[in-house]
């Protein structure tokens, strides 16, 4: 989601296409609107690449009612924190009270007043909105802007319990940069944070695909999360990633390798319906780095669990 858009997008769930219609003609001006009219779209259009910023839940509807979809999106770390306001006829405290328990923020009853529905959701949108920049900060490494090593641990262990449930593999590589102590002693610090900021853009621009995330892993270690991408072609993407760095031509006079920056590189792949856990691939991984500084750096080693 795009914090900074002008408008945020609202996702109306309700069986009847009068409600919809009645709450999208007036919401349209101010925001996105998208629909669904039972709970497994629901879920369809959050876990998609552009989820709503809040979504209008109907609790009776046919197959899962809204109760049900409000505890699966609040179970799934990457919907959980779409914030959910109940419409609905149902009245009763307790009704209000379960929802409200299971997550919603708000509770709307039927028949609504929409100056009061558009407060409300004014109000949440402008919390969710503060929330998302606070969740970025958080998540983004200062200096290089690229991920950090919290998100990369967030994400990693989210690709895998989705790849637990497709049966496809995971893969990352854990990078690091040859002898940067020794550039950093000889070049000062301030000429190691630009070499850093532009070691992290460059590998940013290597991978592209959606789901794949680029973090710093800490210094001037780099990972590389690659959900879905088989052994073989994780190499040749970390081959990719160790000839663009050597490409840059970073002078480095003080590598015992080479004359300018480069970098060694561990890969593994696992599936993770095989009973393994995204520890073992890290530890795996860094094994690999380990592997590859040991025997010369400059270069790739991988293992496929």
């Amino acid at each position: 989601m795009d914090i900074n858009a002008s408008k945020q997008t609202i996702l109306i769930v309700d069986d009847m296409p009068i409600n919809i219609q009645v709450l999208a003609r007036c919401l349209k001006s101010d925001y996105h609107i998208k629909i669904a009219t039972d709970g497994e779209k629901v879920i369809e259009i959050c876990m998609s690449e552009n989820p709503p910023d809040l979504i209008l839940l109907d609790i009776m509807m046919p197959g899962m009612d809204g109760y049900e979809v409000c505890d699966a999106l609040k179970k799934n770390i990457k919907t959980q924190n779409i914030p959910i306001i109940f419409v609905t006829a149902k009245g009763e405290i307790e009704d209000e009270t379960k929802g409200l328990e299971l997550g919603a923020v708000d509770y709307i009853t039927k028949p609504f007043h929409m100056p009061v529905v558009k407060a409300r959701i004014n109000t949440h949108i402008d919390l969710k909105r503060k929330s998302d920049i606070l969740e970025l900060m958080l998540a983004m490494d200062s200096l290089t802007e690229i991920p950090n090593r919290r998100h990369f641990d967030t994400v990693l262990v989210s690709e895998w319990n989705r790849a637990k449930r497709s049966g496809s593999p995971v893969s990352i590589i854990i990078l690091d940069i040859d002898y940067f102590k020794n550039f950093n002693d000889n070049y000062g610090h301030p000429a190691g944070d630009e070499c850093l900021k532009l070691v992290a853009q460059t590998l940013k621009k290597c991978v592209k695909r959606s789901g794949e995330v680029v973090a710093r892993y800490g210094g001037e270690e780099f990972a590389v999360i690659l959900p879905g991408v088989n052994h073989s072609d994780v190499l040749g993407l970390a081959e990719t990633l160790r000839y663009n760095i050597e490409s840059l031509n970073i002078m480095h006079s003080y590598s015992d390798i080479a004359n300018c920056i480069t970098i060694s590189l561990g890969a593994a792949t696992a599936s993770p319906d095989n009973g393994l856990e995204p520890a073992e691939l890290i530890n795996t991984a860094d094994k690999m780095l380990y592997e590859a500084k040991s025997q010369g750096r400059n270069q790739i080693k991988g293992k496929l669990l």
